[in-house]
């Protein structure tokens, strides 16, 4: 193996150790747990059910906002910083320590928790560190190989992710998260000795997660070094006035700006759809944790392979079409889970004790994975497209601001119309409109980007 491929596949690295936050934290695991804790805590002051699950969705949700909003304050200045010192690997190591503390921490909620706020402060710092940590991996990807195969390494790179977030989602289902007999999903006592009684199965999501990236970010630390082509370091001043020379700059370059106006909702409803999906299968299907772990295997199967084959596509067509074919997907997604509940879909009655309805979020559950894991990665390829590789930090840091700068939208909006409606589906139809901006925008995106004509 090459010095080169070594990097690449250190590089990979970091979408297999970090993706079980995303897989078991934000969508499958933590999340459904901390709605159910959420909500007896909110039924226990007198809440009716149905109000309870829309207060707890709503918590969720600011939970989000607040970290999204802490993101999105800091993103461009620390890549701008960290692109004028020549240095990314150390902000990668401070922000590791972030998401490690974050998760493991996790396991303080309790399921008689009094006041599960208090636990959303570890969520938020666990999330901060997975965010940045992604925006400094990210900008070190237009030295990884070529734009002809930037398509391929970025899908890949996704792919490889979702293959750990199976394998760790897998693993804490058979051996870790506890159904209401006290065993796991194949029939085994929780591991370690661990009380189902106390959710310690469950809860062990935090410390899994911990350990997980630990393990996995060392072929990352021993393989991937910064680019030795470095330009010469920038003092901190200088590097945020070239920012402001850079954020000034943006109605000058179309493509780039209307690609980062797009990213900024579509992106912003994707991660909603993630972050809600767990607790709309909870509090409106019914399903346990173990239901709703067999539909986090789903939707990461497909988004390994959804991203794999969107990576080749990509490299041969550009990051554009699959970009727009997936939103378009997500869209339809959205109008299904919102037609339907355990009785019906869009007024159509199911038949008592129909399996319908389970069968169908199942396959939206396939259907988020696949287009939401190619979205992803097409929008990093289209990132790397608008950027150079001396200036690769700072661009995305921008690009995490977009996805940032409006994250509180998504969420504030489902919270409100949850609250306001009593309703969880209703709740999650502000995410069409999101999509549909981001549509509109991206008719001003170049396919190539930057790129394009060179």
């Amino acid at each position: 193996m090459t010095s080169a491929r070594k990097r690449i596949w250190g590089w990979y690295f970091f979408d297999w150790a970090s993706q079980p936050y995303s897989t078991l934290v934000l969508t499958f695991v933590f999340a459904p747990y901390f709605a159910e804790v959420a909500r007896a805590h909110f039924a226990s002051v007198g809440h009716a059910p149905s109000v309870a699950a829309a207060e707890a969705q709503a918590l969720w949700g600011w939970g989000q906002t607040i970290s999204g909003i802490v993101i999105a304050c800091l993103a461009p200045f620390l890549g701008a910083v960290a692109d004028g010192s020549g240095r990314r690997i150390a902000w990668i190591w401070l922000f590791s320590v972030f998401y490690v503390a974050g998760s493991f921490m996790l396991w303080t909620l309790m399921p008689d928790a009094s006041a599960p706020a208090t636990v959303l402060i570890w969520f938020a710092i666990g999330l901060i560190g997975m965010e940045f940590a992604t925006i400094f991996t990210n900008a070190l990807m237009p030295d990884l190989t070529g734009p002809e195969n930037m398509g391929k390494v970025s899908g890949t790179g996704f792919a490889f992710g979702y293959a750990g977030g199976i394998l760790s989602l897998i693993l804490m289902l058979v051996f870790f998260v506890e159904n209401s007999t006290g065993k796991t999903l194949v029939g085994l006592a929780p591991a370690f000795g661990l009380d189902p009684a106390l959710r310690e199965g469950t809860r062990a999501v935090g410390p899994f997660t911990a350990i997980w990236y630990i393990v996995f970010m060392i072929p990352f630390f021993l393989w991937v070094r910064e680019p030795n082509h470095r330009a010469p370091r920038v003092p901190v001043a200088q590097s945020l006035r070239r920012l402001a020379g850079f954020i000034s700059s943006l109605p000058k370059r179309p493509s780039l700006f209307a690609f980062l106006g797009a990213s900024m909702f579509y992106r912003d409803a994707l991660n909603a759809l993630y972050a809600f999906g767990g607790v709309y299968a909870s509090g409106v299907l019914g399903w346990s944790v173990k239901q709703i772990g067999v539909f986090g295997i789903v939707g990461a199967l497909t988004a390994a392979l959804a991203t794999w084959a969107g990576g080749h596509i990509d490299s041969s067509r550009g990051p554009k079409p699959v970009i727009v074919a997936s939103a378009w997907v997500l869209i339809v997604v959205c109008l299904v889970i919102i037609g339907m509940d355990r009785t019906s879909i869009f007024g159509i009655p199911f038949a008592e004790g129909s399996s319908t309805p389970d069968i169908l979020f199942y396959i939206c559950g396939a259907l988020i994975g696949a287009a939401g894991g190619t979205i992803q990665a097409a929008s990093r390829t289209m990132m790397v497209f608008h950027t150079t590789a001396d200036r690769s930090a700072e661009a995305f840091g921008l690009y995490a601001l977009s996805g940032k700068a409006t994250a509180f939208i998504a969420p504030f909006a489902i919270a409100i119309a949850s609250s306001a409606s009593g309703s969880q589906r209703i709740g999650i139809s502000p995410l069409i409109l999101l999509f549909l901006i981001g549509l509109v925008l991206l008719i001003w995106v170049q396919p190539k980007g930057d790129q394009a004509g060179k």
